[in-house]
């Protein structure tokens, strides 16, 4: 498997993807659908990145986006691999290249969201740096599923 940088073929896959994580486990969400039909426009266009798995025959089997921050961090977003290809180390590889481009871009920090009951992501996050941030720090979220607020200094 490879990671590449997202292109506009890409964009059925990204959306796929996202819609069978999200929906196994939570409804769709505005903020969701935004970021789905439109990830050149709401994530690359203001400054962020999507990186893309593929199989070596060009299918897409993971996916994760940066976006941009007005901090200067990132947030990953939209992180997820496909039910096939679990287990295989994608997910790790996809926030390795999270952490590496942030940090190439002069970036402080990575920011996520997420869900306490998503017990593999909580776990590949800790493995990777992420901390849980202080109540006090959390900021307001757009996803009602969120009950998990994480950083990793860069």
């Amino acid at each position: 498997m490879r990671i590449v940088a997202f292109e506009p073929r890409h964009a059925q896959a990204w959306r796929l993807l996202n819609e069978a994580w999200i929906t196994k486990h939570f409804a769709i969400e505005a903020k969701d659908r935004e970021v789905l039909d439109d990830p050149a426009g709401k994530i690359i266009a203001k400054g962020g990145h999507i990186f893309m798995a593929e199989q070596d025959d060009g299918t897409a089997v993971g996916c994760v986006a940066l976006a941009a921050m007005a901090d200067g961090g990132f947030e990953v977003a939209k992180m997820t691999v496909g039910e096939a290809a679990r287990g295989t180390g994608l997910g790790r590889r996809l926030m390795q290249v999270c952490i590496d481009r942030a940090a190439e871009l002069g970036a402080h920090r990575l920011y996520l969201e997420t869900n306490s009951g998503l017990a593999p992501a909580l776990g590949l996050y800790r493995a990777m740096g992420f901390t849980d941030l202080d109540p006090a720090m959390r900021p307001r979220t757009d996803y009602a599923r969120c009950d998990v607020w994480m950083e990793r200094a860069l």
